[in-house]
């Protein structure tokens, strides 16, 4: 099968065979038969043409079976996972996979790092001194045996296929493409053993997807793909034009998890954690409603058990689980400015991407994936929208390590807020549920 007669009958609007995406597929995930370019040409003829859902439901599987899928069936109890697009101020997995753990379900958790002006939760679990997301396979089991969670990075043999297309697509303009997007996400939740996965499919200025009517179309087609592959799927369409909490940073996003799951923590950010880990424990099968699960989720965080499988898993994973009392044990930046109101009124909005993008020029982000990250530096948002503040009060304060071209950065988040003479009405977070 030559690449170029695959290539031509997606560009003329085909629907490709099994034959010919495993030919695709084999091709990226070996390197062999096929050069890049053909590799390329034929993403975007899938961005131009785009996918059946059956078409996309058999291209998720091939990813997936391109490398090694785990076999968790061992482990006596379901499996389930949460995978969010990414935003900023993100860190519901800190809080979502202790609290699932501590319902009886086994979260096994295959994360991301950041990019650009989102975050990645495996560089806040970095953040706190010794954590690993390096584990191996028997490392990884380990881990789930002993707190019922374990949360890692993507390894080598899992879905190859898609670390080759990915790459592909970062550099080629085709990054989006629903069809894309789904596959390359699916085939690793496949490849994980999960037997269910909520989905967080995050909408507006700080997300990937900047429309609710886009949001929407992504979290449909990945429930509809990952139901045809046989995993149990539902989605949850949030807003994310506002950052999530009042942390945006690795290391600050640690201690606000820690705090949420004491109790403490921002309205929005544990609305969010709590109606996530509910979908999670009713999807797994351990209650039998919507009710019933939000209340053994929220037995699980006042009782302090989340909080205590938190404080396991950071120790199973070679963390220091000190951190969960004395937050001087996380990195600190030496140095903060705050950012202060002019005149009095209400935080109207706040920008989420500026913040987003403000954390990384200090250094708490990437511009391309090899470039480090200092887990102390972000931002923390001292007024939300809807509060009020007086003239001269911080309405954000910018955690930074030195003073070289910091003028340039704090232009940023001194233009994210907006203030008015009247109080803003609430928003909601959850804008859509998907099932």
């Amino acid at each position: 099968m030559r690449a170029v007669d695959v290539i031509r009958r997606k560009r003329d609007g085909g629907e490709l065979a099994e034959t010919e995406l495993a030919a695709f597929v084999r091709a990226a995930a070996t390197g062999t038969d096929w050069e890049p370019y053909q590799l390329s040409a034929l993403l975007m003829a899938i961005v131009w043409r785009g996918m059946t859902p059956n078409e996309t439901a058999t291209f998720t599987r091939l990813m997936a079976d391109s490398g090694k899928r785990l076999d968790l069936s061992d482990l006596p109890g379901p499996k389930v996972d949460k995978h969010s697009t990414g935003g900023v101020g993100d860190k519901t997995s800190l809080i979502l996979a202790p609290l699932v753990a501590a319902c009886g379900a086994y979260v096994p958790m295959m994360s991301g790092r950041g990019l650009g002006h989102t975050g990645g939760t495996l560089d806040k679990l970095e953040s706190i001194p010794g954590f690993r997301v390096n584990l191996s396979e028997a490392e990884f089991r380990a881990a789930l045996r002993a707190t019922r969670i374990g949360m890692i990075g993507q390894t080598d043999e899992v879905a190859p296929a898609d670390k080759t297309l990915y790459a592909l697509r970062d550099v080629t303009g085709t990054v989006e493409c629903i069809p894309l997007i789904t596959a390359s996400i699916l085939s690793k939740k496949l490849a994980e053993g999960i037997d269910s996965l909520v989905m967080d499919v995050k909408c507006g200025r700080g997300a990937f997807m900047k429309t609710r009517d886009d949001a929407r179309n992504l979290a449909e087609g990945i429930v509809r793909v990952a139901r045809l592959n046989g995993l149990r799927c539902e989605a949850l369409v949030t807003a994310m034009d506002r950052p999530l909490g009042r942390a945006v940073g690795n290391a600050l996003e640690v201690i606000e998890s820690i705090e949420t799951l004491k109790g403490d923590g921002p309205a929005d950010l544990t609305e969010l954690s709590l109606a996530l880990a509910a979908r999670m424990v009713r999807l797994a099968g351990l209650v039998e409603s919507e009710e019933q699960a939000r209340a053994k989720v929220r037995a699980a965080l006042d009782s302090g058990r989340g909080l205590e499988c938190f404080r396991k898993m950071v120790e199973q994973q070679g963390g220091d689980p000190r951190v969960v009392d004395d937050y001087a044990r996380l990195p600190t930046a030496p140095k903060t400015y705050e950012i202060k109101a002019e005149r009095d009124g209400f935080v109207a909005d706040l920008d989420a991407e500026t913040l987003g993008l403000t954390g990384m020029l200090l250094g708490g982000g990437r511009r391309k994936a090899s470039d480090a990250i200092d887990p102390a530096v972000g931002i923390t948002v001292r007024a939300k929208p809807g509060e009020a503040v007086r003239a001269g009060d911080s309405v954000l304060a910018v955690h930074y390590r030195d003073d070289s071209g910091l003028s340039e950065v704090l232009e940023r988040p001194r233009t994210s807020y907006t203030l008015t003479e009247d109080r803003p009405s609430d928003s909601n977070v959850v804008l859509e549920q998907i099932s």
